[in-house]
């Protein structure tokens, strides 16, 4: 005796609902994978809930975004509207800017220039040299603003930094004619050394045993 056939219409009962959703979801399903194996064909199905959760299934040999790209050729309908188009070839754009300047800094560092035509490698050369001079114009202007605080540092008297350094300075200018001086005057005091010194043999003359 066969099934008999049930009027299709929403389930009211909650419980009921869900079960018939899990039993019909993994039927469609599997019938998906049926078909794409046993004919090769492409097929995608994405079902959703009324909870929002997401089940899908896309044959092995195609991603869902190629399956939604032949649609929309082979349909005409348009999948996004203007500003979801724009945003798309936004993103596409912005990829390809980045990759233009991957390519250009490989360029720089030297690597695939084999491909390079002479004017791409005059206009590359004319890039790295530009770079070198605005490198060593950089470099030249730190080295003048180092030197400018070090000046200002030893001359700016109202600097506690260069007060130290000055006072410092100043100090140890003082201390050493400070002890200049002081050698002078201990000097002077001594008494003069006598005009001759007779030196004493370590050991007694060994003449005076002959």
């Amino acid at each position: 005796m066969g099934r008999g056939k049930i009027e299709i219409k929403r389930i009211e009962n909650s419980s009921n609902r869900q079960v018939t959703y899990s039993k019909r979801r993994n039927g469609i399903i599997k019938k998906a994978k049926e078909i794409s194996v046993l004919c090769d064909s492409q097929v995608s199905v994405i079902i959703f809930s009324t909870s929002g959760k997401m089940h899908e299934f896309c044959s092995p040999s195609i991603t869902l975004s190629d399956i939604l790209e032949q649609y929309h050729k082979l349909s005409g309908k348009r999948l996004w509207d203007a500003k979801h188009e724009h945003l798309d070839n936004e993103i596409n754009r912005i990829k390809k800017e980045n990759d233009n300047m991957q390519i250009e800094l490989r360029h720089l560092k030297g690597d695939d220039i084999t491909t390079l035509n002479y004017k791409e490698l005059m206009v590359l050369e004319e890039a790295l040299t530009n770079g070198i001079s605005a490198l060593k114009t950089k470099q030249n202007e730190m080295i003048e603003e180092e030197n400018q605080n070090l000046q200002f540092k030893l001359l700016d008297p109202m600097d506690t930094g260069g007060n130290h350094v000055m006072e410092s300075h100043g100090q140890g200018m003082y201390d050493h004619q400070a002890g200049v001086a002081n050698y002078e005057a201990c000097h002077s005091q001594m008494p003069p050394p006598p005009f001759a010194f007779r030196l004493q043999p370590m050991q007694p003359n060994l003449q005076d045993h002959f």
